[in-house]
């Protein structure tokens, strides 16, 4: 079985949004024409506490964008963004939202961010979205969202080694780019990984044929 799985498509990472991701938008109308495709759609959301330690806000003398250590894992300091039941932290309104069977929220904890759609950074807690696809019996994710570098790449690496099939639609994603060319990196390193890369339009073509 295949599963669609949009990852974290919410206001905040939109154009004009807390932590907008460069064209963020334009994954929209493709993840709205790749989700008739599928049996099954899940996407996940960033679903953060107000006092998230991943907030520069959170922190004394902290710059959005600094990397620092937390708890023996590297910790982007990043702006205040998808806080729980803030309008920033709902799906896109542009999103066919009635086609998604399930949302799995993620970072809920506000002591570990969590990139992964299946477990936070330091792999100890699981989201459920693991149980859910095996529940399910899905074999094949393809991937599209935000932001390729960040939760799209993490996502993507863990469903490797949970022993899915994984597909990165990369005409779907889009990244934050702290520095130059992270989402060719990102990209690279999931191919590396198993990860198979493929387009939108191949996607139509193959469930057309």
């Amino acid at each position: 079985m295949r599963c669609l799985l949009l990852i974290d498509i919410q206001n905040d990472f939109l154009p004009g949004g807390a932590l907008a991701v460069q064209e963020g938008d334009v994954v929209i109308p493709i993840a709205n024409r790749l989700m008739s495709l599928f049996p099954l759609v899940i996407a996940t959301q960033d679903w953060h506490t107000a006092n998230h330690v991943s907030f520069a806000a959170n922190h004394r003398d902290r710059m959005i964008g600094e990397v620092i250590d937390l708890d023996g894992l590297p910790q982007v300091m990043w702006p205040v963004h998808c806080v729980q039941n803030s309008p920033g932290a709902e799906l896109a309104a542009a999103l066919e939202r009635s086609r998604i069977d399930l949302v799995v929220p993620k970072g809920t904890n506000p002591r570990i961010d969590s990139y992964s759609g299946f477990f936070d950074n330091g792999g100890r807690n699981a989201t459920g979205l693991e149980a859910e696809l095996r529940r399910r019996g899905v074999d094949d994710i393809y991937l599209l969202g935000l932001a390729t570098d960040y939760c799209v790449r993490a996502t993507a690496l863990d469903a490797m080694k949970l022993g899915f099939r994984t597909w990165l639609v990369v005409d779907g994603c889009r990244g934050v780019e702290l520095e130059g060319e992270d989402c060719q990196r990102a990209i690279m390193e999931m191919e590396r990984a198993g990860v198979r890369l493929t387009n939108s339009e191949d996607v139509v073509a193959r469930s057309r044929g």
